[in-house]
């Protein structure tokens, strides 16, 4: 646990710190804040894969989550760069009548500006067919490992790929069938 720094108080609103307390200050803000955008950047892309399309098409969200030279990987596909990301994700999420993708456990490491980002996800995909109230669904679970950059912008998704760890139920209609999904995710080394 960091100590508060200490110095002399010179007025009412005033603290006098040393060069060195105060560098690494504003380095822990920068690393907090670096690691809060980073969070909101996955949170914002994860939130998108459910309601990018809630009005209709729109191809204009993918310049507020990705680089231009983005490279996306998922079993159900791979895109290379930005122009192609909205109507990759409109045609996957077409497959079904609705989703829903859940977040969890950032592990966020920052080195100047690129990130290095490993997240969980959970994701439910419900098909066309099963109505309000699904009989069965389309379940996955993994993880993805991510690099994201400090634009002018503000931090954007490099690189991202998502590892399957589990699927349950009907993979997407038209589409793989599930087995398949799980036997395209790389063995782990003996």
């Amino acid at each position: 646990m960091t100590r508060p720094p200490s110095g002399p108080v010179t007025g009412p609103d005033t603290v006098t710190l040393a060069r060195a307390e105060f560098d690494a200050l504003r380095a822990q803000v920068r690393a907090l804040s670096d690691r809060t955008e980073i969070a909101g950047l996955v949170d914002r892309y994860v939130t998108l894969l459910d309601t990018q399309d809630e009005n209709g098409f729109d191809d204009g969200w993918p310049a507020e989550v990705f680089t231009e030279d983005c490279l996306l990987e998922f079993p159900v596909g791979t895109l290379e760069g930005r122009e192609g990301a909205a109507a990759f994700h409109f045609d996957r999420k077409s497959r079904f009548a609705r989703t829903h993708h859940l977040a969890s456990n950032y592990g966020i490491t920052t080195d100047g500006d690129t990130a290095r980002i490993r997240v969980h996800l959970v994701a439910s995909h419900v098909h066309h067919e099963d109505g309000p109230d699904p009989g069965g669904r389309f379940d996955i679970g993994g993880h993805s490992a991510a690099e994201a950059v400090r634009t002018p912008d503000g931090w954007r998704i490099h690189r991202w790929r998502f590892h399957l760890t589990w699927s349950d139920g009907a993979g997407p209609r038209p589409g793989p069938e599930a087995h398949s999904l799980r036997a395209s995710q790389p063995r782990p080394r003996t």
